[in-house]
């Protein structure tokens, strides 16, 4: 076995044995880690809390032989306490990790995914930011990420321009918006348009300095689904917290 460092966002974690607890992390440089953390559960445990979902850490890890790793120290970077204070925003940044859990792949770096998470994190923590746009901005964001970025200037369908059609609809299995011949999936309207154009087009950070900027119930569902249609299943901590 060899000893590795490195930072980690703990996505979700599960009871082993009688002590131990199995500790899922998208790291910055090894991609997703499943990892043992040896006596966690016991009360005398030197780094059990430090190892939460929603926890970012430093980590010094040994690598297994086989699936797991083993988690041989934990020193918290942020623990996100804003968050974790606040039922709607836990409920929002655990919709993230359940959709970075699907799209990260183990022993895959992607630093790119690692900042972005720690950064919507953070910005889920600033009382002057829109807290209900995070997560949507951060699955579009994902998306382009993943190269399924959707088309927004045009139809996604005829390949019309905006400015010779109305985009009156969106459907990521179609490519994005849709205009009004070739309209399926959901109703879109231009204030939706208009907010995810400004979240993928560098305009992110005036949109969530704004108090629900116009279109954001709507964008917040349109990314949702675009996220679930991109990993063909639904995210659970979404529909749960809205009895879905």
């Amino acid at each position: 076995m060899s000893l590795y460092r490195d930072n980690g966002v703990v996505l979700r974690t599960y009871k082993v044995g009688e002590a131990d607890r199995i500790v899922v992390l998208l790291t910055e440089h090894h991609g997703k880690v499943r990892a043992v953390a040896k006596g966690v559960r016991r009360t005398s445990s030197k780094f059990g809390a430090r190892l939460e979902p929603l926890s970012n850490v430093a980590l010094l890890m040994w690598r297994g032989r086989g699936e797991l790793d083993l988690v041989n120290q934990a020193e918290v970077i942020d623990h996100f306490r804003a968050v974790r204070e606040d039922l709607g925003r836990v409920t929002q940044g655990l919709s993230m990790l359940e959709a970075v859990d699907q799209l990260a792949q183990e022993a895959h770096a992607d630093p790119r995914l690692y900042t972005m998470l720690v950064g919507a994190l953070r910005a889920l923590c600033d009382p002057v930011l829109e807290p209900g746009l995070v997560p949507a901005a951060f699955f579009l964001k994902a998306l382009v990420l993943e190269g399924a970025a959707p088309v927004l200037e045009g139809c996604a369908s005829c390949g019309r321009a905006d400015s010779e059609v109305e985009l009156v609809a969106f459907d990521l299995l179609e490519g994005g918006a849709l205009c009004r011949s070739c309209r399926r999936g959901r109703p879109m309207s231009e204030d939706a348009l208009i907010l995810m154009r400004r979240i993928l087009g560098g305009e992110l950070g005036p949109a969530l300095k704004e108090r629900s900027p116009a279109g954001t119930n709507e964008v917040v569902m349109l990314a949702t689904e675009a996220m679930e249609s991109h990993l063909d299943r639904r995210l659970r901590t979404v529909h749960t917290a809205h009895g879905l």
